[in-house]
């Protein structure tokens, strides 16, 4: 079936017809949003679809071909790419990370491994002292800071978000693995194979397709109660994890700050900055779990280790229940985040982006949006309900 006067565009299987109604009603009273939605079944497509505003400053609707800043969905790829090196031999999770990156051991760190940075483990979340935009965009500036830095609490003992440092630390394992940049590496292994739209740095000269990011009243109430709450000559250290310091604002994105400038989305930032269409990371998570396209799935023992729980329970710096569990860079399924089954793992990102993958089910999933919610944001959390529903039923 196709779209429909709702406004709603694309195709889906007749049975997914609860998915399609979960996925317009999240656009009820945001005349300003725009969405995609793409699920693959069996490595083949079933639900693609798309609706609302690219842009709508200017009145742009989305297509099928608009793509979008995917946020901390990126670190789930980021996930992906570090299995499939371990897959091939050329990585292991226990490997020392001082052994691939020698500068970093230092300051005690010399014990952290491979898994503990993809776990949140390294306890480098945020900089000591603030980053800048230009430092931000400036790779070998970054990672040397990183390496240089003595951590905020000892490695290998707790997790912390490490919200877009997680990217610069990953993504120098791939660099010194492989010796391609993240962004490379990803064309090589998911985008190219899987003819996908997915990117990690665009050039400025061809982001004429990628949405432009609103936040939404609820992400810039969160901001200002947090700010709020702020003790002075404290140091918030989850807050400095988003911000860096000065680099972004702390929504992450302005009319022409954070992720809609054209030279954050032309930079390879692993953490939060890569782009793609909804059926392109959909499709990336079905090669996981199923042969898709050019890919075949995952080695089912790797991915057994991939998915091991490695942080779970209260983070360091104190924060709210539910929390979060997570594998090697994967986000498990817990009550922070439910996906289909609880054998699902994927990973959301900032302003309600969510994709996934279904072991067991044979499933994959991926919700964008430019229209960026925070605290009880259950737009995602709807479709998967109704997804669910029809996989029970």
């Amino acid at each position: 079936m196709s779209g429909d006067p709702s406004g709603i565009h694309g195709t889906f299987e007749t049975r997914f017809l609860p998915v399609r109604d979960a996925f317009a009603a999240a656009f009820r009273g945001r005349p300003r949003m725009g969405a995609a939605l793409a699920v693959h079944h069996q490595g083949e497509l079933v639900v693609d679809l798309w609706g609302g505003m690219a842009d709508a400053r200017s009145s742009v609707p989305w297509t099928s071909d608009t793509s979008t800043v995917i946020f901390s969905c990126t670190k789930g790829i980021m996930a992906v790419l570090a299995a499939r090196l371990v897959e091939s031999g050329r990585l292991d999770y226990d490997l020392p990370l001082a052994d691939l990156w020698p500068e970093f051991g230092v300051h005690g760190k010399n014990t952290v491994t491979v898994g503990d940075v993809l776990a949140h483990r390294a306890g480098v979340s945020a900089p000591r002292e603030s980053v800048d935009l230009a430092q931000a965009l400036n790779w070998e500036e970054m990672t040397r800071l990183l390496a240089e830095q003595e951590p905020l609490w000892e490695p290998g003992t707790g997790y912390g978000y490490h919200a877009l440092t997680h990217g610069w630390l990953s993504g120098e394992i791939i660099r010194r693995t492989t010796g391609q940049t993240p962004g490379e590496f990803m064309h090589e292994t998911l985008a190219d194979p899987l003819m996908a739209r997915l990117q990690l740095g665009v050039p400025e000269d061809q982001q004429g397709d990628i949405a432009h990011l609103e936040a939404g009243a609820t992400l810039q109430e969160m901001v200002r109660s947090q700010q709020a709450a702020r003790q002075p000559g404290v140091p918030d250290w989850p807050a400095r994890a988003l911000t860096l310091g000065s680099a972004f604002p702390q929504e992450l994105v302005g009319d022409d700050a954070g992720f809609n400038r054209s030279d954050v989305r032309a930079a390879q930032l692993p953490g939060a900055g890569a782009v793609a269409t909804a059926h392109g990371l959909s499709a990336a998570w079905s090669s996981v779990v199923h042969d898709t396209a050019a890919t075949r799935r995952l080695d089912p023992g790797v991915l057994k280790r991939a998915v091991d729980v490695r942080s779970e329970g209260s983070p360091v710096f104190a924060a709210a229940a539910p929390w979060p569990r997570w594998g090697a860079g994967f986000q498990l399924d817990s009550a922070a985040r439910r996906y289909v089954s609880p054998d699902g793992f994927g990973h959301d990102g900032a302003g309600g982006q969510v994709a996934f993958a279904e072991p067991s089910l044979g499933l994959s999933f991926a919700f964008l949006t430019n229209w960026m919610e925070a605290g009880d944001d259950v737009r995602a959390t709807r479709i998967i309900d109704a997804l669910r529903e029809i996989v029970e039923s």
